[in-house]
């Protein structure tokens, strides 16, 4: 018996003729992320990627488990294709629980090697009586078992208990690139996460206002992406010195527009650092209604400085909804430190929340919008930022 993870996917078997190239980016992610693994060997069949190496099982599981494209992760056995070796690797798998005394268990077969003499039916009894005779306490329960004992019929035999949930979704890579505004909250990690869930390469801008705001709130917005790093592997960070074109924004525009208008120039400055990056479109945290510069009149004020795409992965999702995801991805916690962005900090006592848009252009006729562009450009600070950064 040989030790393998059975690695399942999902929308990927839907690609059609497209599904080898899906195939082939998640298995490349996978090798990636196992790279430090010297043992490792990443190979597939239909419906199925199998990964073997003798490293720690949980290290393993860990990463794996932060690879788009994965929706299930399976520590199994394999065997030859004779009853004796499925039912040994069963009890094998068994001996690793504690206590087995009162719980109920089935087995599920399936049979994609139709010249494997026993159907799939066949295959469950035989190896349920078997477990049945040669483990003490266990009762068979077909329709509500504590454990399900897996095996899986194909060139050889697989045989699995456990069976650990993915991310799903598309491998990053096979989407194109984007740029994420990133700020130190709650929202924009989130939004990140879910937009690389879809395949898409994420790199992160961040605008840092010191010393209206701290370089704590620097480091925080490292740190989230170093979770998101975890997920994506090497993660590109531009900070942005903010500090001038903010300066100017509230010497010579309303106070009440403060927030839109810098959101504009934040996305003026993002789309070109954008296209230097071959990025094909920005994403945000926005969520309608959330806050005073979410409304869809400001929505529409920001969108209209755009060049390129503005995806929201958020638009529709409440505050709850939001953090519900940020603590399941890991984020949340890093979000409410302290420490806040400039949006954060110069929200106007009194926002316009429903602003006119040609009040808004309006507003930025006295600026030189090239000038404070190139302001935003200069001495931009790029830090690649690796998984093994994290606590992984």
């Amino acid at each position: 018996m040989e030790h393998v993870y059975l690695i399942s996917f999902g929308e990927i078997g839907l690609k059609g003729k497209n599904r080898p190239f899906f195939e082939t980016i998640l298995i490349n992610r996978i090798k990636k992320s196992l790279s430090l693994f010297k043992d490792l060997k990443v190979y597939k069949t239909h419906g199925r990627i199998f990964v073997e190496t003798k490293a720690n099982s949980s290290e393993v599981i860990n990463r794996l488990k932060r690879i788009f494209g994965i929706v299930g992760i399976s520590p199994a056995l394999r065997t030859g294709l004779n009853l004796e070796d499925i039912c040994n690797a069963a009890v094998t798998l068994l001996e690793e629980y504690d206590e087995l005394q009162g719980k109920t268990f089935k087995v599920e077969a399936r049979r994609s090697n139709k010249s494997f003499p026993y159907k799939s039916p066949e295959i469950a009894r035989h190896v349920g009586a078997y477990v049945l005779k040669n483990s003490t306490g266990l009762v068979v329960d077909v329709h509500k078992p504590q454990i399900t004992i897996n095996v899986e019929v194909r060139e050889k035999a697989y045989v699995y208990i456990e069976k650990v949930s993915g991310p799903g979704g598309l491998p990053i890579g096979v989407s194109g690139k984007a740029l994420l505004l990133l700020s130190g909250g709650i929202d924009s990690p989130v939004a990140g996460w879910l937009t690389m869930k879809r395949g898409v390469e994420v790199q992160a801008i961040y605008f840092h206002s010191f010393p209206f705001t701290s370089d704590r709130a620097k480091e925080k917005v490292i740190d989230l992406c170093r979770v998101l790093a975890e997920y994506s592997g090497i993660f590109r960070l531009h900070v942005v010195s903010f500090t001038e074109v903010l300066k100017i924004l509230q010497k010579n525009t309303p106070n009440e527009l403060l927030t839109i208008l810098m959101r504009r120039m934040m996305v003026r400055i993002a789309q070109k650092v954008a296209k230097s990056e071959g990025c094909l479109g920005l994403v945000t945290g926005e969520s309608i209604g959330q806050v005073a510069s979410q409304t869809l009149e400001s929505l529409m004020a920001t969108n209209q400085v755009a060049e390129i795409p503005v995806f929201r992965p958020l638009i529709a999702m409440d505050k709850k909804e939001i953090i519900q995801k940020a603590e399941e991805i890991g984020t949340f916690e890093i979000s409410t430190r302290p420490f806040e962005d400039c949006c954060s900090l110069f929200v106007p006592e009194h926002p316009k929340t429903r602003p006119d848009l040609n009040y808004v252009i309006q507003s930025e006729q006295s600026l030189d919008i090239n000038e404070l562009i190139e302001e935003g450009l200069k001495n931009i600070e790029v830090i690649n930022i690796s998984p093994e950064d994290s606590a992984y």
